[in-house]
């Protein structure tokens, strides 16, 4: 097994695991729409359903449209993100890890919308009356992989780390 399939595999376990964990401790302690306050004025675990996407994008829409495009859409991710990992070098670990984070966060939404039509949420941001939309360890994951994966794409230097790599000696 490859040091990329290591670390990637590494990363999917423990992030699959804690978001699903997380995921079940909540829907099986609290009723939807609970609040229990951390700090407060600023964080509370708040169990919600999101139907859409991220920020609640196409929650509205119907169900029958909704869950099919936004599964074919997290398929589509999750096969681009694997086409990134196999066009990056093995010492690319920065960006390994990145996507990896990305594709564990965006596998443990997925499972929620194949298991429930919707994904669970529960980590709840606010200031007085201004609320962060609810969200997960899925979602945080993502969003550390996607602030990561910048970072090392912005100090490339104009080389591009997903470039095919060369199969000659390898």
């Amino acid at each position: 097994m490859s040091r990329k399939v290591k670390i990637v595999a590494g990363w999917l376990i423990v992030i699959l695991f804690l978001d699903q964990l997380t995921k079940a401790i909540v829907d099986r302690t609290m009723s939807l729409h609970d609040s229990i306050p951390i700090i407060d004025g600023l964080f509370s675990l708040t169990y919600v359903r999101n139907t859409g996407a991220a920020f609640g994008i196409f929650a509205g829409s119907h169900e029958a449209f909704r869950l099919p495009f936004l599964v074919l859409v997290s398929v589509i991710a999750i096969g681009v993100i694997v086409v990134m990992l196999k066009r990056l070098h093995e010492k690319e670990t920065g960006l390994i890890t990145a996507l990896a984070f990305i594709l564990g966060g965006a596998i443990g939404n997925l499972i929620d919308r194949i298991l429930y039509g919707e994904v669970i949420d529960f980590l709840d941001f606010y200031w007085s009356n201004y609320h962060w939309p609810a969200f997960n360890l899925a979602d945080s994951f993502i969003t550390v992989g996607v602030a990561i994966t910048l970072y090392f794409l912005m100090r490339a230097k104009g080389e591009d780390p997903f470039a095919p790599q060369e199969s000659a000696g390898r």
